[in-house]
C-alpha cells in the first residue's frame, strides 16, 4: 500500500501529520489560490480601485461585446471553458505565459461557450484572466497585490509563487526522488500557482472564513449548505479547505487525486460534527 504524505489541520483536534508530510514546508495549493485572487478583487473593489461589474475589456485587450465582467470571472459565470487552449502534457501550464494569455484575450469572443452570466462553468482560464485584469488595473505585480491586500493585513508570510527549493515539499517517485512539480508561475498563477505551508494555509482559512477579518468571504468560495469550501490539485498535490459554523478543516496530500483528498476532509469533518453533543 502506498502511504501518501498527509496533513490534517482543524478546529477539532491537534494537527495530524502522516507519512512524511510537514506543517512548515511549502506545498502546492492549486486552485485554493483562486480564493486569494478573489479576495484581492474584493479588497480593490472596497477601496474603489475598480468595480466587480467592470467589463473585462476595460483592463485587457479583449474584443468588445463579450459581456464578461470581473464578477463573472470570479463567480465562474463568464461562459469561458475550463482550460486555456492547448493545455496538456506532463507540465501542462509551462508554456502558458503572458504572451500566450494575450493571444487568448484577443480572440476571447471565439472561446465563449455561453453568454456571460447565464451558466456556471468552473474556469481556470477565467481566473488567469481575472488575475491579469487586477494587475493591469493597478499596474502592480500579482504577488505584490496579494501581499498588500491579503497576506500583510492578516500577518501571514509563508505563501509564495516560487518558494526556496530547500523549503519545498514535493511528491516522491518510485525510487524516492522528489518529482518535478508543475510549472505554475506564468499566466496561470492567479488560478492555481501558489505554494504555502499547511500552517499558513490554515491561518488563511480561519482568518477568511471563520474570523472574517477581511469582510465577507470572496466569491471564489463554493457553498454547500452551510459549508464554505474550496479544493485544489496539481500533478502531485491536492488540498481541501472548508468551514461551517461548527468548525473548520484543512487537508493536504502529496497526491493529485483530489477526489480522495476531498473525501477524507469531508469524512473527517462529519465524524467530528456527528460526535459533538447536540444542544437542547
Amino acid at each position: 500500500m502506498i502511504r501518501v504524505p498527509t496533513c490534517i489541520l482543524s478546529s477539532f483536534e491537534p494537527p495530524q501529520v502522516r507519512n512524511g508530510h510537514s506543517l512548515d514546508l511549502f506545498v502546492q495549493i492549486g486552485s485554493l489560490t483562486k480564493t486569494l485572487t478573489a479576495t484581492v478583487l474584493t479588497a480593490l473593489a472596497g477601496r474603489g480601485a475598480l468595480s466587480l461589474d467592470d467589463p473585462l475589456e476595460s483592463f485587457l485587450p479583449a474584443p468588445e461585446g463579450t459581456g464578461i465582467t470581473l464578477r463573472h470571472l470570479a463567480e465562474h459565470t463568464s461562459g469561458l471553458p475550463r482550460l486555456p487552449p492547448g493545455i496538456g502534457g506532463r507540465d501542462p501550464y509551462a508554456a502558458f505565459d503572458a504572451q500566450a494569455l494575450d493571444a487568448v484575450v484577443r480572440r476571447l469572443d471565439t472561446l465563449v461557450t455561453a453568454p456571460a452570466g447565464t451558466t456556471d462553468e468552473y474556469s481556470n482560464l477565467g481566473y488567469a484572466l481575472l488575475g491579469a485584469a487586477l494587475v493591469a488595473a493597478t499596474h502592480t505585480p500579482y504577488e505584490e497585490l496579494l501581499h498588500r491586500h491579503v497576506l500583510a493585513p492578516l500577518g501571514v508570510t509563508d505563501v509564495a509563487a516560487d518558494p526556496p527549493p530547500g523549503r519545498r515539499l514535493c511528491r516522491r517517485g518510485l525510487f524516492g526522488q522528489p518529482e518535478r512539480p508543475w510549472t505554475m508561475t506564468g499566466a496561470i498563477l492567479p488560478a492555481g500557482g501558489l505554494w504555502a505551508t499547511p500552517e499558513a494555509t490554515a491561518a488563511l482559512v480561519t482568518a477568511l472564513l471563520v474570523d472574517r477579518r477581511l469582510g465577507e468571504p470572496a466569491p471564489a468560495w463554493q457553498k454547500t449548505g452551510r459549508l464554505l469550501w474550496h479544493n485544489g490539485a496539481t500533478g502531485g498535490a491536492s488540498v481541501f479547505a472548508g468551514a461551517a459554523p461548527q468548525g473548520w478543516i484543512l487537508v493536504h496530500r502529496l497526491s493529485g487525486r483530489s477526489a480522495t483528498t476531498d473525501r477524507l476532509a469531508l469524512e473527517t469533518f462529519r465524524r467530528f460534527i456527528d460526535a459533538r453533543p447536540q444542544q437542547a
